[in-house]
């Protein structure tokens, strides 16, 4: 990634975005956090998530040249309960989660907000292998199905995947061809993943023991089940494989198989060379997000009572409309529908808040309305500027 580009990202942000987001309370209503130098340096994150015996582990060591990791294990039924970044180091070994937090330059801080419960199970597997010095992989516990076996994990699985698609670069969402389900606790993951939708691929994974024909039936009904869970009007990108050491059971699948893991592939190793685009479209989302959520809070601010009126009365009217709130804001500030937050988890977040003490677009904690203009300035004018450096360079036939 050009390094001049990303310093001037890490400024562009510091200077323009982190005031408002300070001021605002962004990172309290909103899972993103504040984003750290870490974040604009570290290497591409890919996030694998899918039901357990996948084959997750088996395409982790795929990707390594059939190589093991420190923590990997294979078999049947859930073998961890553990989310795993796999990183590239010269001694291997792992790395207990709240001491990976805690690393310098690491991009896991913000992960300290979940708390032991969830740190205990979280680690960082350091291998030597080639690919891992270009991007890091992001482990995930198998979905479970069923209540009982989900409330048991100590931690919100939806919450701690959300994290890690707000950050990462790429989403792998694995399937076996031979058992396919989507279940609720797979089905509530997937939703988790609202807004990072142009990062998902779907592997179709085992792919080598089943025929052509019923191959075809499988990959439509995949589609079909993806398309009442995935809100999108995008067809997601669905690879068929078989990720693993052995040889393809099926030869009339062979090729096809052969040409989809190789596209997988190519698509993993461009990760790097678009780095600097990616995370330029990340702040351009994050600040749209954000000037929603500044006008948001003004106008709760706004309607509140005086000294002597009943804050407690109006604070439950408006959280009963939130609807009319969120329509009213949208038309006085010419929002896009689309750049307003999910309504139901607005309103859990916010309704233990006090309304009176939300900052004012015209008051001094956000420099008389300065800062919503820097915001403005950056979306129209500097990051496209940004964009245009990478484009020049790349006419240039500059590498990254």
């Amino acid at each position: 990634m050009d390094k001049g580009v990303t310093d001037q990202l890490k400024e562009l942000y510091n200077a323009r975005y982190r005031p408002v987001e300070q001021a605002t309370k962004f990172g309290v209503t909103h899972t993103q956090g504040e984003l750290t130098d870490s974040w604009f340096d570290s290497p591409p994150m890919v996030l694998l998530i899918g039901p357990y015996s996948v084959g997750k582990t088996s395409f982790i060591r795929y990707l390594l040249g059939n190589k093991d990791f420190p923590g990997c294990r294979v078999g049947p039924e859930p073998t961890t309960d553990t989310f795993s970044a796999i990183m590239y180091g010269e001694d291997e070994r792992l790395v207990p989660g709240n001491a990976l937090t805690i690393a310098p330059g690491s991009p896991f801080g913000g992960l300290t907000h979940f708390g032991n419960g969830f740190l205990t199970r979280f680690n960082g597997s350091v291998v030597k292998a080639d690919i891992l010095k270009n991007i890091t992989l992001i482990d995930t516990p198998g979905v479970l199905s069923g209540q009982k076996q989900t409330m048991g994990r100590g931690y919100s699985y939806e919450k701690i995947v959300k994290w890690f698609a707000e950050r990462c670069d790429m989403i792998i969402v694995l399937f076996d061809a031979n058992k396919l389900d989507i279940s609720d606790e797979m089905s509530a993951t997937i939703k988790s993943l609202k807004g990072n939708e142009d990062k998902v691929r779907v592997v179709l994974n085992k792919a080598d023991s089943v025929p052509r024909q019923s191959l075809m039936r499988i990959y439509g009904a995949l589609m079909w089940s993806l398309s009442k869970v995935v809100m999108t009007p995008e067809v997601l990108r669905v690879y068929i494989g078989s990720f693993w050491n052995e040889k393809n059971k099926c030869a009339e699948t062979a090729t096809l198989i052969e040409l989809e893991m190789a596209s997988l592939l190519q698509d993993l190793r461009s990760l790097p060379a678009s780095g600097a685009v990616r995370k330029l479209n990340e702040l351009v989302k994050r600040g749209r997000l954000l000037k929603v959520h500044a006008c948001l809070l003004d106008h709760l601010r706004s309607e509140m009572p005086g000294m002597f009126g009943n804050k407690e009365k109006k604070k439950r009217e408006l959280l009963a409309d939130l609807g009319g709130v969120f329509r009213t804001v949208q038309r006085a500030h010419e929002l896009p529908p689309g750049d307003f937050p999910d309504m139901a988890h607005f309103k859990s977040v916010v309704e233990d808040m006090d309304f009176s003490a939300f900052p004012s677009l015209s008051g001094s904690r956000l420099k008389k309305g300065k800062a919503i203009t820097a915001i403005d300035e950056a979306l129209a004018e500097a990051i496209p500027r940004l964009m245009g450096e990478l484009k020049g360079a790349a006419a240039l036939g500059i590498e990254d």
